[in-house]
């Protein structure tokens, strides 16, 4: 049996492809941040309340988590199906129905940050293939990813626990124009840092 048919879909995840997929991701925000500044300190200051995205959000979130617990097979919708171990497995069918219903109960009855608490899962969702694809990769620069991947981590849990942290850095961040140009460039500056390590160095991994 061909050992890469029993990999889940993260570890096939190419160092090189996600280093792009990354880097023009934060290249692209932080240059929208740089160029549309104003609008942007808008949003996000009305994000936290937004009842509608956070559904959105919330239910990209709650899919990609009931692919993962669907039953290993083939097809589109088995694709993602992760092996939870033996106790855990045994539990999938209930997880199935669970996630569904959580999504319209969670949606309706969270009404209190719920887009930064939505995000927060969504962004825990994201650090998984991250961390995969740079996993024993030998380019020491392969530890921009799962840098961001860590930082990613952190900052999900604290906004699923605690949602107002991102209310609060958000006032920070945006309180002098200075700061915020600097925040920009700083994102810019690692997109690019990393989208170079994935053309110089992360060919063939």
């Amino acid at each position: 049996m061909d050992p890469s048919q029993s990999m889940h879909a993260y570890e096939k995840l190419p160092l090189f492809h996600t280093g792009i997929a990354l880097g023009l991701w934060l290249v692209a925000l932080h240059l929208v941040m740089l160029v549309k500044g104003p609008e942007v300190q808008r949003f996000l200051r009305r994000f936290p309340r937004n009842d509608r995205l956070g559904q959105i959000i919330l239910g990209v979130g709650l899919i990609w988590f009931w692919l993962i617990v669907a039953q290993p097979g083939p097809g589109l919708l088995n694709s993602l199906a992760m092996d939870l171990g033996d106790q855990f497995n045994a539990l999938k069918p209930i997880l199935k129905i669970a996630v569904p219903v959580s999504i319209v109960l969670v949606s309706l009855a969270v009404k209190e940050f719920l887009a930064v608490r939505a995000l927060g899962l969504l962004g825990l969702m994201v650090a998984a293939p991250l961390l995969e694809s740079a996993f024993q990769k030998d380019p020491t620069s392969r530890l921009l990813v799962p840098i961001f991947a860590y930082i990613l981590i952190v900052k999900s849990l604290y906004w699923v626990g605690m949602p107002y942290l991102f209310r609060d850095a958000v006032t920070w961040a945006t309180a002098s124009d200075s700061r915020w140009r600097l925040l920009s460039l700083g994102g810019l500056a690692y997109g690019a840092a990393t989208l170079a390590c994935a053309f110089l160095f992360w060919r063939g991994y």
